[in-house]
């Protein structure tokens, strides 16, 4: 080897010495911190979680308090696939005219509904219920259906949405909040003779 070949070697050696000093020492200076769970938070999580919890409701109670000015607004994101007009055409998706009450997966123009659809909504109405469980998630409710919409978490988005959609041209009466539990009646001691001997002893 020439002495220029040795230098050469001689300095990215030593140039890898010095990098891996480096890099020890900076370890030992600032420790690394693991996270506790791999990922990264998304905002909005918690609002979306309370959506969730809102879906335990009955669907009469959630029907109760819809707004469909708001669901007006929800539907936007349906509007990609699906028409909501009387006489509309179909899309991606059928049209929605007249859609609560509906037999599912029938008519809608001759529209191609998914085999799986069609089975897993064999006899069933699109009633409220049924709704609210499509529209909480598609695939869920029919697996291989050709819906792509992951679906809408939040129980007051999807209520506002077919609260919306039973206006257009369905009209349906809107399911009954369930009655409120009558308060459990109150111990009457003067009734309990027990009680009754109690109080008289003192």
């Amino acid at each position: 080897m020439s002495n220029r070949t040795n230098t050469i070697a001689g300095w990215v050696l030593g140039s890898m010495g010095v990098a891996l000093a480096l890099g020890i020492a900076g370890n030992m200076i600032v420790h690394p911190i693991k996270a506790e769970k791999a990922g990264y938070p998304i905002e909005g999580g918690a609002e979306e979680g309370a959506g969730a919890a809102a879906a335990d409701k009955p669907i009469g109670e959630m029907m109760a308090v819809a707004d469909a000015s708001h669901g007006a607004e929800v539907f936007k994101k349906c509007s990609a696939c699906h028409t909501v007009a009387q006489g509309g055409a179909n899309g991606i998706g059928p049209n929605l005219w007249a859609t609560v009450g509906e037999a599912i997966a029938q008519g809608k123009g001759g529209y191609a509904f998914s085999d799986a659809l069609k089975t897993a909504s064999t006899g069933k109405k699109w009633d409220f219920e049924e709704l609210n469980k499509w529209l909480t998630s598609p695939r869920a409710y029919a697996a291989g259906t050709k819906m792509t919409f992951a679906g809408l978490t939040n129980a007051k988005d999807r209520a506002d949405v077919i609260l919306y959609l039973n206006a257009q041209g369905s009209n349906m009466p809107l399911p009954a909040a369930a009655p409120a539990a009558a308060p459990a009646p109150e111990a009457d001691n003067a009734t309990d003779p027990a009680a009754a001997n109690t109080a008289t002893e003192q």
